[in-house]
């Protein structure tokens, strides 16, 4: 019942907006009443309820630069939430590659302190970077590992710090 309503109105406004524009064409109206009429329409569109909604998001009209008007339209929208299905999908999309990432840092952490506590087959240790005693030293194993490790922390800090400009 609710949409045959809406359809029905939508039919009667297409209508109206049809004849206007007969009348229009026609030619048989003076200036004075087109600006008249036209000074309704906007009044009326004004007051319409659905519109609202995004009488804060006016200000962006008046003559700024580009920049101007960015800085206007972040504040706004950091004032006034919009939302709407495509921006939950964004936020979720972005949630899920940040849980990710988490993690794959976590494992990379997990793995690269693995790597230096247990031993190593005796072909990965045999390249030794820094001899602390004849039979013990850093290895290149032991170099990698520390690389893996401090890769996963610092993916790990990239995912849960939130940046400044996010």
């Amino acid at each position: 019942m609710k949409s045959e309503e809406v359809n029905n109105h939508n039919s009667v406004l297409d209508a109206k907006v049809n004849e206007l524009i007969s009348l229009l064409q026609s030619g048989n109206i003076d200036k004075e009443h087109i600006k008249a009429a036209q000074l309704k329409i906007n009044t009326a569109m004004e007051a319409a309820p659905s519109l609202q909604n995004f009488d804060a998001f006016k200000e962006l009209d008046n003559n700024l630069d580009r920049l101007d008007i960015v800085t206007n339209l972040e504040m706004l929208l950091t004032q006034h939430q919009v939302d709407s299905r495509r921006s939950k999908r964004y936020l979720l999309r972005e949630k899920a590659k940040r849980i990710v990432l988490i993690a794959i840092s976590v494992t990379m952490a997990v793995l690269g302190l693995a790597m230096i506590i247990m031993p190593a087959p005796p072909y990965f240790e045999m390249f030794t970077i820094f001899y602390f005693s004849k039979d013990d030293g850093i290895t290149l194993m032991d170099v990698i590992s520390v690389i893996i490790l401090l890769t996963g922390v610092y993916l790990f800090l990239n995912a849960t710090i939130k940046k400044a400009n996010s």
